[in-house]
């Protein structure tokens, strides 16, 4: 079913906005005139944002967030191993809900007591309850099924791993001569094409799981891995590793159905510099301005 069309009253709120994700979002919609306020709990200055402080992980600031606001995009998630850029042997056991979760719940009854009008959901390809399925990816599971059985109108966009956080865990295995990497499909795809299609899907607001996102091509991990290698100059000895499908899919390494990125993987790398090496931060990082050109910045 389909709603009308955004209007010129539509005021937009987003979670996970100072995030890569999130700041390739905001970034384009202001470029197109959007009104966004960004949720955050250490707001920046940019003056064309709408800032409220706030926090999904104990519901602090959310009804003052989503006064006046009729669409929100719920871009906020929180991985280790994203922010470390490596998994640790905590991850294979446990994965912290109170952002994707327990923040969801809260958002989703305040949105409810708001009357939002379409509330947009970011969530990952590969989600399953089958055993061996790392514990993240069932917490994004558990997530998604609150909006998925909400009263809300709602839409699920589920996208594959993202360029930087791949790059972030190469990057990590620098210091090994050889790289081990299972032989399993990883369609990542870059922020800004997702962002792109945020946007379309906040604007035709058709309601319901909409098609995956992934990159131009799926690709198998140990060949990311070489082609990260040759743009860095790094000589590494890829060993890729044949695994089962379903082992793969238990691991995230699935492709993704239905809509295709423009932005390759090595014309990535060619843009981006690597990050610091990261680690778990219990603190924001102040936000900067907003801009839809982030090259060698993410």
């Amino acid at each position: 079913m389909n709603q009308p069309r955004s209007t010129t009253d539509e005021r937009i709120l987003v979670t996970g906005g100072t995030g890569h994700l999130g700041r390739d979002l905001v970034g384009q919609l202001l470029e197109q005139g959007r009104r966004v306020r960004v949720l955050a709990r250490l707001p920046g200055d940019d003056p064309r944002v709408e800032w409220a402080r706030g926090d999904l992980a104990n519901g602090a600031g959310l009804r003052a967030a989503l006064e006046g606001i009729t669409t929100v995009v719920n871009a906020a998630t929180f991985s280790p191993i994203a922010q470390r850029g490596r998994p640790g042997l905590a991850d294979l056991f446990t994965s912290p809900s109170a952002v994707d979760v327990d923040g969801t719940a809260r958002l989703l009854g305040e949105c409810q007591r708001a009357n939002v009008r379409h509330f947009l959901h970011v969530s990952i390809v590969g989600l399953s309850n089958e055993a061996g399925t790392l514990p993240y990816n069932k917490v994004k599971l558990r997530g998604e099924m609150l909006v998925r059985q909400s009263a809300l109108p709602w839409t699920v966009v589920r996208a594959g791993p993202f360029y930087y956080l791949l790059a972030r865990l190469l990057a990590s295995m620098r210091w090994l001569p050889w790289w081990p990497l299972p032989n399993g499909v990883m369609d990542a795809v870059d922020t800004a094409d997702v962002a792109t299609y945020l946007i379309e899907c906040i604007d035709d607001r058709r309601l319901g799981m909409r098609e995956e996102i992934g990159g131009p091509a799926p690709q198998s991990l140990p060949e990311l891995a070489r082609q990260y290698l040759q743009s860095r100059g790094l000589e590494r000895r890829v060993l890729a590793l044949d695994v089962a499908p379903r082992t793969a899919a238990r691991m995230g390494l699935v492709e993704a159905h239905g809509r295709r990125g423009r932005i390759g993987w090595r014309a990535w790398l060619d843009s981006h510099a690597d990050e610091p090496r990261g680690r778990v931060r219990h603190a924001p990082l102040p936000a900067r301005a907003f801009t839809t050109d982030q090259r060698g910045a993410n």
